[in-house]
């Protein structure tokens, strides 16, 4: 958030330099969140999207799970 008080203070102030720097950090701190950079869904690891959970590698963590709840008992 500081970036972006930052972008917003520099565009207030008409500070081109300051803006292009704040604009800098922005991108580095959504690349450091993972917003930004490779795409994760690309990577070549298997899809187990529609699937049920107990029929994938994620088997013993739905087995420990409360029916009830849905929370790990």
């Amino acid at each position: 958030m500081h970036a972006r008080r930052a972008v917003r203070t520099a565009q207030s102030n008409n500070d081109e330099a300051a803006l292009r720097t704040a604009r800098a950090e922005v991108d580095q701190a959504k690349r450091d969140l993972g917003e930004r950079g490779p795409v994760w869904w690309d990577d070549g690891a298997p899809d187990y999207n529609r699937r049920m959970a107990h029929r994938t590698p994620y088997a013993d963590w739905w087995a420990e799970l409360d029916a009830g709840t849905g929370r790990a008992s």
